[in-house]
């Protein structure tokens, strides 16, 4: 893992010393083991290297082939290797001790710009190809290493994070507005819709799944690849083969991210997902003489649940019962007592560079990764896309989908059992199921005016961001989607895994430890979308498959839970107690700010701060009103640096 950083001059003048060392020198905030320049007149490459893989300790990067005069510089780590040296018949003796930077050359000889499409795992890389005079570069599928650049004239530039962009001559920090009205408008955790842009209006960002070419002045983006794939859907026998199948594929790609010459991590929550990744990663690990780490956030002793019965916000029982089932598990429960999110808010704006909306979260995770540093590790694993993955299996939206295709029989047995299962009457699930079936039509239409929005409305329509969401699908309240949709969606739409890596990229580099999701790995992606529905539906159970095949991996407490849900961020306010006199004091100062109003709604956030007085209250957590406000912040002091 790496920060990775360059310029191609097309002009053919050179770049200057003080440039390389300008760009060099803003990645020093990160911890590096390795830092290393290759420049040739008019290209410079650079990487601020951190080992992860036993390979990369001996990876010398950037490197240059002399032999076919390619020059790469690569923020990568390949997880099918052995399927690549096969392909490309590298000698066994070579293989061990091969880079994953010299595979992606050899991937490149051998296929050109056609090469990111047979590569899996996490890479962003940029390759100076001499004898052609480009530079070729690739994100992965996932989306999971960001790669930022500046182009102009004939002069590109590129980095893994945007800051040392702004060190180039004539690269000034100008805010996007156009970026910044649809990560106001838009109401879920998506910052936007536009994969290309960034907050800053002479940054772009290369985006999953794509790659890049620059050649004669000129940048040609083209997808390579997506995680829908042809090949219809897949048929077994027996819902054994179908366990079985699962088994294979997801402990392919768990073992295959399990490589490095450090301790092994994961995030641990009390579900299925993080669960199904330790419970999978423990075996191979005790295999190799490893324990594996994993961290679970937990609230304070001081805070009390408010949330429903059916939810909850201290998942230590479950977790406890995961880390005692599967074994070869050093668990850490943490619960960073002291800290907030507005306490965090200027460090996570600094890590981000830009806006963000994860705030409920942001202390803890990244206090994970602060504690996993610590400890020597050097992957953590984590289940974040487990939901529409591994895990998935909505029963009342297939449900509505037999109902609305008259298959009456199979229709009301499943209801029958998953009104048992979940001890609620069909009278109660019938409504709910008819309006799934057949919704009344939709139409995009402009909020409710109870919804509150943070964008000023000036703003709104400079910037035409309601025709741009409309064209794009995305609701200015929700989603309006089932979840057949929506799971589609979550993996074709660019948008969302941009923001997962993101984040990611960002958080990982400023503690040198690479985060690893097996639930987001092609080949687990692609072998779930092709499992058929009633493999996920089953019996009156929803999440059926993942529930079925971890039967010995984990324990029945976990797997069998029906009725209860973790949730995260309940705390949230609890915490703030101590500061919320801050918070408040500075909501006000917005309110009187000239500059803020340009660009945010204050008369809107007059009224929430009316609406939710002067005295936090836990149970606000998820209130639209509050969370407007620490919104408002988070961007009022990201904005302040413009004026």
């Amino acid at each position: 893992m790496s920060a990775i950083t360059g310029v191609f001059n097309c002009n053919e003048e050179p770049v200057s010393v003080e440039t390389i060392e300008n760009m060099m020198q803003a990645l020093q905030k990160y911890p590096a083991h390795d830092v290393r320049v290759w420049h040739d007149r008019f290209v410079f490459l650079g990487c601020h290297a951190q080992w992860i893989t036993p390979e990369s300790t001996k990876e010398r990067l950037p490197f240059y082939d002399e032999q076919h005069k390619l020059a790469i510089t690569a923020d990568a780590i390949i997880d099918n290797r052995e399927e690549l040296f096969n392909r490309l018949q590298v000698e066994h003796l070579q293989r061990k001790q091969m880079t994953d930077s010299e595979l992606i050359l050899a991937a490149y000889l051998k296929w050109g710009k056609e090469a990111p499409r047979y590569l899996i795992g996490d890479f962003a890389f940029i390759i100076w190809d001499e004898q052609k005079r480009l530079l070729f570069g690739a994100r992965d599928l996932s989306g999971n290493r960001t790669l930022y650049y500046y182009h102009h004239s004939r002069q590109f530039a590129f980095c893994t994070v945007m800051n040392p962009l702004f060190t180039m001559p004539g690269v000034k920090k100008e805010l996007n507005e156009s970026w910044l009205a649809e990560f106001l408008m838009i109401p879920i955790i998506l910052d936007t819709i536009d994969v290309h842009s960034t907050v800053y209006d002479n940054i772009d960002q290369i985006p999953p799944g794509h790659s890049i070419t620059v050649a004669d002045g000129n940048i040609a983006l083209e997808q390579y690849g997506t995680f829908i794939t042809p090949g219809g859907t897949l048929k077994l026998k027996t819902n054994g083969e179908y366990e079985e199948a699962f088994r294979e594929v997801f402990q392919e790609a768990v073992t295959s991210k399990l490589r490095t010459y450090r301790k092994v991590g994961a995030s641990l929550s009390g579900g299925l997902d993080s669960g199904a990744v330790v419970s999978f990663a423990a075996n191979p690990l005790r295999q190799e003489g490893k324990t594996l780490q994993s961290y679970s956030y937990v609230p304070p002793s001081d805070f009390v649940d408010w949330t429903p019965k059916s939810l909850i916000a201290d998942e230590s029982s479950y977790i406890q019962a995961t880390v005692q089932h599967v074994g070869n598990i050093a668990h850490n429960n943490l619960d960073f007592s002291g800290r907030n999110s507005f306490d965090e808010m200027n460090d996570l704006l600094e890590l981000m560079e830009a806006p963000y909306k994860f705030f409920e979260n942001s202390f803890w995770i990244k206090g994970i990764l602060k504690q996993a540093e610590k400890d020597g590790v050097g992957v953590l694993l984590n289940g974040g896309s487990g939901n529409y993955s591994i895990s998935w299996g909505p029963a009342l939206d297939y449900y509505a989908q037999l109902l609305r295709k008259l298959r009456l029989i199979r229709f009301y047995h499943e209801l029958k059992l998953y009104g048992r299962n979940m001890r609620i009457g069909r009278s109660r699930l019938l409504p709910i199921i008819g309006k799934l079936a057949f919704p009344a039509p939709s139409f995009f239409s402009k909020p409710r005016p109870d919804i509150p929005l943070l964008i000023h409305p000036d703003l709104a329509e400079r910037t035409k961001v309601f025709d741009k969401l409309k064209n794009h699908n995305v609701g200015l309240t929700k989603f309006s989607m089932n979840e057949f949709a929506a799971r589609i969606d979550q993996f074709e739409n660019l948008s969302f895994l941009n923001h997962q890596g993101t984040s990611s990229t960002k958080l990982s580099l400023r503690y040198a430890v690479r985060e690893r999701d097996p639930t987001s790995d092609p080949r687990v992606v692609r072998f779930c979308l092709s499992v058929p529905v009633e493999q996920y539906v089953q019996n009156g159970i929803d999440r059926s498959l993942i529930r079925r095949s971890t039967e010995n991996y984990l324990p029945d407490k976990v797997r069998c839970n029906l009725r209860v849900r973790g949730v995260q961020g309940a705390d949230w306010i609890h915490r703030m107690i101590p500061s919320w006199s801050a918070f408040m004091e500075e909501l006000h100062q917005l309110c009187g700010d000239t500059g803020a109003s340009y660009f945010l709604n204050v008369k809107q956030i007059k009224e929430s701060l009316s609406k939710i007085g002067n005295s936090p209250k836990p149970e606000y957590a998820f209130d639209p009103n509050v969370r407007l406000l620490m919104q408002s912040l988070i961007v009022y002091r990201f904005i302040r640096q413009f004026s």
